[in-house]
């Protein structure tokens, strides 16, 4: 049976593979809501500008008030990404991103989601077992507009691949 968190899939993430990412299938994913406090410890941890961990200082900086840190912005999307969208049994990691944009800042009180498109799915020419997934990636606010988006490349084990693999060896007792 499919959760909310399946939506769209018709295949729950448990069951998933390589196989059921169709290149040009879109999808919406999660509501999260951003709190102060949360920016300016995740600020004050990984990028301590004042306009993310001071909200006086805000007031008077470029942004006219307090915002995430973009990588702030682009954990949040992973949590979503992660939760929602990539396979719990065939995620095989990623190579990377691609053309990375921070588009809009991050307030607290924001409500973002996560909005993907699978651009591109194909199978690994060194691995057949695997394939090779690009889907644009954006968070988007509680008005439409995107915050951040990118392009990630990730790996996942096809069916084929996952009737392959070797049975686990029994446990020792």
């Amino acid at each position: 049976m499919s959760s909310p968190q399946d939506a769209g899939f018709g295949v729950p993430a448990d069951q998933r593979y390589f196989e059921d990412y169709q290149a040009g299938a879109s999808y919406e994913f999660g509501t999260v809501t951003v709190g102060e406090q949360e920016i300016v410890d995740f600020a004050s941890r990984y990028d301590p500008q004042s306009f993310h961990v001071d909200p006086a200082a805000a007031q008077q900086g470029p942004f006219g008030g307090l915002i995430a840190s973009g990588w702030h912005s682009c954990a949040l999307m992973m949590r979503l990404f992660a939760d929602h969208y990539l396979p719990t049994t065939a995620s095989l990691g990623s190579p990377g991103v691609d053309d990375l944009r921070w588009l809009k800042p991050v307030r607290p009180g924001d409500r973002l989601r996560l909005r993907v498109r699978v651009v591109e799915a194909r199978l690994s020419r060194s691995d057949p077992s695997r394939g090779i997934v690009r889907t644009f990636a954006e968070l988007v606010d509680q008005v439409g507009e995107p915050v951040l988006s990118m392009t990630v490349v990730s790996l996942l084990r096809s069916r084929q691949g996952a009737a392959a693999e070797p049975a686990a060896p029994p446990a020792s007792g």
